[in-house]
């Protein structure tokens, strides 16, 4: 199928990862809506066969709440990326974990703003290149996971285009569970972030994924035992699963 990605975008392995979670589900394509933003990850729902909202930049949170109070029976997936949801769409994303709306969040995490010439995110690494970063990042990294748990969504996981079957699983787990679901998925940009980055094939950033990772749990033993985990390294798993009070739920 011809499509807007550029060769070697892991935005396709989020998109197969996040419709095999929807067959598992059993899902029913004249109930489910998928809604998007602005950015790379924001045209992925053009390439599924359901309903779907291409919405302003920042602002596919406000538009699926939107759905989500007109149609509680609906399932709601938004598609949304680092830039998109936390920059411009920063304060629709806290306050929809703090409301807790239920509907399942998946960010493309690719650390840079991919679409509009590769400038930084507030995803981007400290003391990674862009435009507009070209001496190295060197503003604090948001940790989309931790906010999303402090915020208040029930179901909060991260992983990588890495790790397919976990990512996979969980999304569905993030569609089972009532309420806000944030998954994240950092993912390889070779285009923009890679080539400024010393990554420039897709293979090069799915190894750096691969050895740079480190089980949420591991991460914890480690830090209760004095243990320094380094700095370059990332947490992934699941951050929170929960039962706070939820807006939206369906009618069944």
């Amino acid at each position: 199928m011809p499509h807007i990605f550029c060769t070697g975008c892991g935005n396709g392995t989020v998109i197969n990862c996040t419709l095999n979670a929807v067959v598992e589900m059993g899902w029913e394509i004249d109930d489910t809506i998928f809604i998007s933003g602005i950015g790379c990850s924001s045209r992925a729902p053009g390439y599924v066969a359901t309903d779907s909202l291409h919405t302003t930049h920042g602002r596919a949170l406000a538009f699926a709440t939107g759905v989500k109070m007109a149609k509680p029976d609906f399932n709601v997936v938004v598609f949304t990326g680092d830039g998109d949801l936390s920059a411009i769409g920063g304060n629709h994303f806290i306050h929809a974990c703090r409301r807790n709306i239920d509907i399942t969040v998946v960010c493309m995490n690719n650390m840079i703003y991919g679409m509009t010439g590769g400038q930084g995110s507030p995803c981007t690494p400290s003391g990674a290149f862009s435009t507009t970063t070209p001496y190295g990042a060197s503003e604090p990294v948001f940790d989309l996971a931790e906010l999303a748990v402090a915020a208040g969504a029930n179901y909060v996981a991260r992983w990588t285009t890495y790790h397919v079957k976990e990512l996979t699983k969980a999304i569905k787990a993030g569609m089972e569970t009532p309420g806000l679901s944030f998954i994240e998925s950092v993912t390889q940009c070779p285009t923009s972030f890679g080539r400024r980055n010393k990554q420039r094939q897709p293979s090069d950033m799915i190894d750096h994924m691969k050895t740079h990772t480190i089980l949420l749990s591991k991460k914890k033993r480690l830090e209760e035992a004095g243990q320094k985990v380094p700095d370059d390294y990332f947490a992934v798993g699941e951050f929170a699963r929960r039962n706070r009070p939820v807006m939206g739920v369906k009618n069944k």
